[in-house]
């Protein structure tokens, strides 16, 4: 090592030169540097806002923190840079393409967007040689961020509502679709559906007990006309003239006659058919017309069965006037009275008759179509899954519409809100460089350099300072060596290159304070 140095110090003139060089060029690039100034700003989102647990589960509420940390990364960006560039009037200089493009990457790589450790709160920062340019740049930095968020949130309300209303519309086709495949299949199917409404056994039970109360109607109407027929082969057509002087008829017994009773059984047999077509026979009001029906055939029967008692009796209690009027002939009143009776219950048999025959058609129909059931069902199932797939998803749709309408007015009310808190100001004196630090580098390269130098040049032309260098090199043993001995002239002329040597580093301190002086001085007077 000690070889080194007094190879280096022999050279030091060299690394004198060197240092000094680099120390006045590296203080004059330092002097020469232009001023950097820095605007800034601070913005706050405040994303804590009392709407959101208020409505929270009737809106989507996104995470805004996550948004707004997404905005920050993404906002220096190629095409935002453009932007900034002509809201900051910046493309004035820029002339060409190629000026343009290295403009935008300068930007890029200045313009800065931090947070500062709390929450939602970012710095906004340039540096610019010209204090108004860098205030524009950070002016326009901090408009973009507050559009950028805006209009991202509207962007996506807009997309999103622009999706929902699309599918609304699809799924509103599907679900018209369904209702009319549905609808189709009802009305082609409703007789082997068993009204539309009721399974295939409820329909076929009730259609079977509604033919077996017909059948029995239609037996109790048979007995009766049965009844009449023989009554009435058991009466004479006429009267002899006596029995109708007698007072014989229907004009000797009170009250209404069997015709007329008659008439009003009938009338209430067809209001009984006229609801059967629209009820089941246990229904309350037929029942009451049925229970009317007896009432009044028990009525007639007792009518009949008067008049012919009293005939009776006025046939014993005046024998001679049969004698007197035995040769005349009258129609016998309760015959015709049968008669009419008898032939309402034909009609009542025939309408009976009728309706068993309907019933016993409509059970036929229905056991023909039991083959049919199985695959009418399943039919008819995936018919209806469908609807209601449908309708499930178009509700679905329509209430996520007015969820993202409600949420899209949330954002208009401001949710997440832009606070501006420091307004973009720039610093009075310049940021950048910091030629203290610098001219300080600056003499310690130019140290280095030097030292560096002088070591170069002694490793290219080599001396040797004792006999030992020179045996490891030259590969032989060495004798002796000779010393040379200076002169007290040589002596001092060494001196005194020595006190020049060590003047001209002091020198080179000392301009190196100079510099931090007079920095120091046109900093403090700025």
């Amino acid at each position: 090592m000690s070889g080194y140095l007094r190879s280096a110090w022999g050279y030091r003139w060299v690394g004198l030169i060197a240092a000094w060089v680099v120390g006045l060029a590296g203080m004059g690039v330092v002097l020469v540097l232009p001023d950097q100034y820095q605007a800034s700003a601070k913005i706050y989102v405040d994303t804590q806002s009392i709407l959101r647990p208020l409505m929270s589960g009737l809106t989507v509420t996104p995470n805004l923190d996550q948004q707004i940390n997404m905005l920050s990364r993404t906002l220096i960006s190629r095409p935002n840079i453009e932007k900034l560039i002509r809201m900051a009037d910046l493309d004035l200089e820029a002339k060409t393409k190629v000026e343009r493009d290295k403009l935008i990457d300068e930007l890029m790589e200045s313009v800065k967007l931090s947070s500062s450790g709390r929450d939602n709160l970012y710095i906004v920062s340039y540096r610019d040689k010209k204090p108004a340019r860098a205030q524009k740049v950070v002016q326009a930095m901090v408009t973009l961020f507050v559009e950028s968020g805006l209009g991202s949130k509207r962007q996506d309300a807009d997309q999103a509502r622009k999706f929902i209303e699309e599918q609304i519309k699809a799924y509103e086709a599907k679900l018209l679709e369904a209702e009319n495949r549905l609808k189709e299949f009802k009305l082609k199917n409703l007789e082997r559906a068993g009204g539309g409404q009721k399974d295939y056994f409820g329909s076929l039970s009730e259609v079977q007990a509604q033919l077996n109360q017909a059948q029995l109607d239609l037996r109790e109407a048979t007995n009766s006309r049965d009844a009449l027929k023989r009554q009435l082969a058991g009466e004479e057509p006429t009267l002899n003239a006596d029995a109708s002087s007698l007072g014989i008829g229907s004009g000797s017994v009170s009250g209404p006659s069997t015709a007329e009773i008659d008439a009003r059984i009938s009338a209430l047999r067809n209001d009984v058919e006229g609801m059967l077509q629209r009820y089941t026979e246990k229904h309350p009001d037929i029942q009451q017309l049925r229970a009317r029906i007896r009432s009044l055939e028990d009525e007639r029967k007792q009518i009949i069965e008067k008049h012919a008692a009293e005939a009776a009796k006025n046939a014993d209690a005046k024998p001679n006037q049969g004698s007197q009027l035995s040769g005349a002939q009258i129609p016998n009143p309760v015959y015709q009275q049968i008669k009419v009776a008898l032939a309402s219950a034909e009609a009542s048999v025939a309408s009976l008759g009728a309706r068993v025959g309907e019933y016993q058609t409509r059970l036929t129909t229905l056991k023909q179509s039991s083959r049919l059931l199985p695959e009418l069902e399943a039919e008819f199932s995936q018919l209806n899954r469908d609807y209601e797939v449908h309708r499930t998803n178009y509700n679905n749709l329509v209430s996520r519409r007015e969820s993202a309408s409600i949420s899209e007015e949330m954002d208009a009310t401001g949710v997440a809100e832009f606070r501006l808190i420091e307004p973009p100001r720039v610093s009075p004196e310049p940021v950048a460089p910091n030629r203290l630090i610098l001219l300080t580098a600056v003499l310690a390269a130019s140290m280095l350099v030097g030292v560096a130098a002088s070591f170069v040049v002694s490793q290219l032309r080599p001396v040797f300072h004792d006999g030992r260098a020179l045996a490891e090199v030259a590969g032989v043993p060495v004798l002796g060596s000779v010393s040379m001995l200076l002169a007290n002239e040589r002596k001092r002329y060494e001196r005194r290159r020595t006190f020049v040597f060590f003047g001209g580093l002091g020198g080179l301190v000392a301009a190196y304070v100079a510099m931090l002086a007079f920095v120091s001085l046109v900093m403090r007077s700025a």
